[in-house]
This record gives structure tokens, sequence and C-alpha cells, in this order.
């Protein structure tokens, strides 16, 4: 497990209504919920959400300007892809011949500068507030989707800036802590059974609990984050016991020639581990790739570290999906929290531009094989008006599974909050 300590000093790790009508609705109750956006034709069912923390640079990945000054362009050049006329950087040849699985959204903008700040805005799809967390995707997908009862709805691959904010701890991911290694077992702490714990031992703490809880009843009853802690405790046993659940998380299952498709390394292996997630019945899993923050050799890190890592784990993952019947129904979402400065700095670096950035969106529901979007001649800023936003983003992600972004929750202090605020649909993605 790696932990990254960004330039501005903040320190991550790796940064950081189904069933309706059988539950008494009438067929007019269903009506008024579907006239009124409460019911969509959802076209994914689960999703992959990969975080680049740190900012990656767009001009060196998806946006690159061939035809810009020396001190803008860089040093990597642009190479065609499976899809006529979109061309990526020549360190990314595997995702090149992918480009008709997922979308390039190009002129991506905001202006949040800062490392947090930004990952807020991108991981939730809302403008951060100093009065009120947000929650982040994943929470908001673990509360509209139903999940099975013995696996974790919502698991971060090894952690994840999203929260659950104003959802509650309910909603909140299992972090892994670790993320699996090539050709070994991958243990779970709290999950897989191991230095003497037995599902018997579990069962004798259950029962103290039980008592413990009988002693405190009604104490705290309102607290949201007791409820929380309760169905954690609750979910927790049940995931510990279920064969089912330790059977996804267990890599060394798949083929040794699938396993080695990903990469040796911890974000090919954890996209691994998030594709049998998926297979396996889990609505929502996060990978955390770290190491974007190049303020100082930018071109170097990228060729020789970043690049190849996300290039081979990245496209194995999109042949995965598709090879397994999923990719119709996973929509994936990778994102960094801002781009990085069109001029190279004096150490070969490039630092913190939100003003423009790229995002990807592939799979179920997505209009996969086309660049949406698209940022100016130096990739300064978008090309045209204020570009695209996190909030379309974020509408559009959600429109995928059926989610109704302009649905409004309530926080524990009664104030009403839609999922995304500020949020539109981007036709050309979605329409």
């Amino acid at each position: 497990m790696s932990t990254n300590t960004y330039c501005d000093g903040i320190r991550r790790r790796d940064f950081l209504k189904a069933g309706a009508l059988g539950s008494g609705l009438s067929l007019a109750g269903y009506l008024r919920l579907a006239h009124s956006g409460e019911v969509q034709a959802a076209k994914a069912k689960a999703a992959i959400f990969v975080n680049l923390g740190g900012g990656p640079s767009h001009l060196d990945t998806f946006d690159l300007k061939p035809g810009a000054p020396d001190e803008i362009r860089g040093e990597f050049k642009p190479i065609d892809t499976k899809v006529a006329g979109v061309q990526i950087s020549e360190h990314l040849p595997k995702l090149a011949s992918h480009t008709d699985k997922f979308a390039v959204l190009r002129g991506v903008s905001h202006t949040l500068a800062a490392h947090e700040l930004g990952s807020k805005y991108l991981n939730s799809g809302n403008r951060p507030l100093p009065s009120l967390e947000f929650p982040g995707f994943g929470a908001v997908v673990s509360k509209e989707l139903a999940g099975q009862r013995d696996l974790p709805s919502f698991v971060a691959i090894p952690n994840t800036p999203q929260r659950a904010g104003y959802l509650g701890v309910r909603y909140a991911a299992l972090s892994t802590d670790s993320t699996p290694k090539l050709g070994k077992p991958f243990n779970v702490r709290g999950m897989t059974l191991s230095g003497g714990l037995t599902v018997e031992k579990v069962e004798r703490r259950q029962h103290l609990l039980g008592d413990l809880d009988t002693l405190f009843n009604g104490y705290e009853s309102a607290s949201g984050l007791v409820e929380g802690l309760d169905k954690f405790d609750e979910q927790a046993y049940e995931i510990i016991s279920s064969s089912r659940a330790r059977q996804a998380f267990d890599v060394t299952q798949e083929k040794s020639e699938v396993a080695q498709e990903f990469g040796d390394n911890n974000f090919g292996q954890s996209c691994l581990l998030a594709v049998r997630l998926i297979e396996s019945g889990v609505r929502f899993a996060t990978v955390n790739f770290g190491g974007w923050d190049t303020h100082q050799q930018n071109f170097v890190k990228l060729k020789d570290k970043q690049l190849p890592e996300l290039d081979q784990g990245l496209a194995a993952m999109f042949k995965q999906l598709d090879r397994r019947g999923l990719l119709s129904s996973t929509v994936v979402f990778v994102t960094g929290e801002f781009g990085r400065t069109p001029k190279i700095n004096k150490n070969a670096g490039r630092d913190h531009w939100p003003r423009a950035m790229f995002v990807l969106l592939g799979g179920g529901g997505i209009r996969c094989g086309q660049v949406v979007g698209a940022s100016d001649e130096q990739g300064m800023g978008p090309a045209e008006g204020d570009g695209i936003s996190p909030d379309q983003v974020a509408a559009s992600f959600y429109h995928t599974l059926g989610i109704n972004y302009e649905k409004e929750y309530h926080t524990n202090t009664g104030r009403p909050v839609m999922i995304v605020r500020q949020g539109s649909l981007i036709p050309e993605l979605v329409g």
C-alpha cells in the first residue's frame, strides 16, 4: 500500500427502484414516477471508477497538440487509433486498439486547482461547499441500486477519495487497504479468515455485540452513524462467511495468461480485481492510481511508469469486460482531478491546470468510439464556450445507470439536495 504526498502537502493513500410493482406500488403510481423521471431505462447496472490521483497531463495522454510550440507540445507524439481520426499518446498503444470501447471527453473544465477540492468535485459531480459534504459516485450508486446481501455494494481498491457524505456511513466504501499481487492470494482484512480467526469466533463476537446492543438499546437511536455501523456489523459477518465473496476477491482463480494481461504492478492487478468484483455482482468498484502530480520530470515519469501501467491495465480491463459479456452493462469512468499546464515549467514538469482536462467514459450506455468536446489549439481551455463541466459528466454517468441525477435527497438536517445540483446531459454521449 502506497501513500503519496502531493505538492500542496495533502497526504492521501494514492491521494486520497427495482421491484417497485412487486412491493405494492400501483401501475398508476409507477406511471407517475416514470413521468417525473424517477424511472429510467438503464443500460448499465454496475460501474468501475478509475481515479488518477494527482492530475494527469491532458496534453501528454488523450489531448495532444502536435502543432503547438515546443514549450507546450512536449516530447510525445500522437498515434492513430482503432477509430479513424482519433489520436492519443504514442505511449498508450494498447488503449489505441480499444478506442471503440470508450469515448474521450476533451475540454472538460473547472476552476479548482487544489488537489482535495478538485478531487471532491470530480468524484461527486458537485462543486464542493464548506457547509456540506456531497456523497461520491459509489455512495449514490450503493443507495440507488440494490446489491447482493453477501457482497459489498461499493468496493475501493485500495481506497478512494469518495465519501458517503450526508448519506451516512452505511453507504461508504469497503476499502481493501491493499492491492493484489500477481500470482498471490489476496487477503482483505475482516473478510478473509486468517491468523486463526474462524467463523465460530466471529459468531461468538456477534453474540457479545448483541448483548451490548440490548444493554444500550435506544441510546442515540437517531444517530445515522450508529445505524450505519449496525448495518456494517451485520453485513461484515455475512461477507466473511460468504464463499461467493471470498471467491470474488481471489484473483488467483484467474488463468495465468489472463492475470499477466493486466501487468505485474499494483494498478494492473487492481483492474483485474475490479473486473472480478463486477462479474460477481458488486455494483461499484473504484481503482485508485496515484502518481500523476508531475511538477518535475513529467515526461520521464509518464514514459517510464505511469503511461505503460495505465495502458496495460486499462486496456486489459476493457478487453476482459468485453470478453466476459460485461461491457454492455458496466460503465467505466476514468478521470483525475484536473489537467496540467500547457507550458512546461523549468523543471521539465507541468503544474496544476483545471481549465482543461480529459475524462474517459466507456461501456454500457455510452456512445463510444468518438471524441466529445475540444480544447483550444494550445490546450489552455475549452475551444468553445465553457466546455464540459464535471457536473455534466456526472449527470451523464448517472443517466447510464438509470439514476435520476435531479432526484432530491435530504441531509440529516432536512435540507433538500439534488444528486447533481448543476447537472445536464451531454447529448453526444448519451443522447
